[in-house]
């Protein structure tokens, strides 16, 4: 009896080690799994279209691997490293390796200073996901074709469409000039290119903890699921992930995980991820 309790603990014990270390830490101090991308250095009034030089040339953009501003750097808390996005510049970090079936967590806070055009706006970034394709695809020409795991001040967990990107989202219906709000008692709401609904869904509730504090972000993808929570709340349920190319709908369930540069300076550190064989029983119940 009491051999077979000692050998019921040690497989408890073994199975919870192995549980707790599946996971792959994806930020250390070369940022050396990620890869850098920058779309222009913004003058004033730019809203997106291709800036142009005096002789009315389309300027380039800055481009991959070129940060020679500081934009991206790592620094040093309590012996970890902390990934510093200035926000100076448009642009992105993006893994170099391409994810699916997964559930990502990481930390993220923000700093102090805003750029230009967000100055007297909302603190701004965000996780993109299923990221393919070349860099600058969408509107303001600085990420790639992607869904958006929005990160902003009050508004953590929102949704956006980048570029030709596509969803379907449990939120109640939009009216006049309200957006769709994510809710779990709602029927699936589709939403993005090639929709009624344009791509923007307002997350279920703000979860999000006072400023200077860390907040813990998660994302479960699975097949063409995914689920957004913010500090242990669950506040969007996602299916049927797609891109619209030539009119034709195409699944998009795989791809990199890009980090934004969006006029405001923010921290990520405890970026982390693990491989999932089943969408894990605790949200199968929204897709029942």
């Amino acid at each position: 009896m009491y051999r077979s309790y000692l050998m019921l603990l040690l497989l408890f014990f073994l199975s919870s080690f192995e549980e707790n270390n599946n996971w792959t830490d994806l930020l250390d101090k070369d940022l050396s799994q990620w890869e850098n991308y920058l779309s222009y250095r913004s003058p004033e009034g730019y809203d997106g279209e291709v800036p142009m030089d005096a002789e009315g040339n389309d300027l380039k953009p800055i481009g991959l691997n070129k940060d020679e501003f500081g934009v991206f750097t790592i620094i040093e808390e309590d012996g970890q490293a902390v990934l510093r996005i200035s926000g100076e510049i448009y642009g992105c970090v993006a893994t170099k390796s391409e994810f699916e079936n997964y559930h990502l967590k990481l930390q993220v806070k923000w700093g102090d200073i805003k750029w230009h055009p967000r100055k007297e706006l909302l603190k701004d970034s965000g996780v993109l996901y299923h990221s393919i394709g070349p860099h600058g695809a969408e509107s303001w020409r600085s990420w790639m074709l992607s869904q958006e795991f929005q990160v902003m001040q009050g508004h953590m967990g929102d949704f956006w469409s980048q570029a030709n990107s596509a969803i379907d989202i449990r939120a109640y219906l939009p009216e006049y000039i309200m957006n769709p709000v994510a809710d779990k008692s709602q029927p699936f709401l589709a939403l993005g290119r090639g929709e009624e609904v344009q791509g923007y869904c307002m997350r279920s509730a703000n979860f999000e903890k006072p400023h200077g504090e860390w907040n813990e972000l998660e994302l479960i993808c699975f097949e063409n699921k995914s689920i957004h929570v913010v500090n242990g709340e669950v506040v969007m349920i996602l299916k049927n992930s797609r891109y619209v190319e030539d009119g034709k709908k195409v699944p998009m369930t795989k791809g990199k995980i890009q980090l934004q540069s969006e006029a405001a300076e923010v921290f990520y550190k405890n970026i982390k991820i693990k491989n999932l064989k089943n969408l894990p029983e605790e949200y199968q119940q929204y897709y029942d």
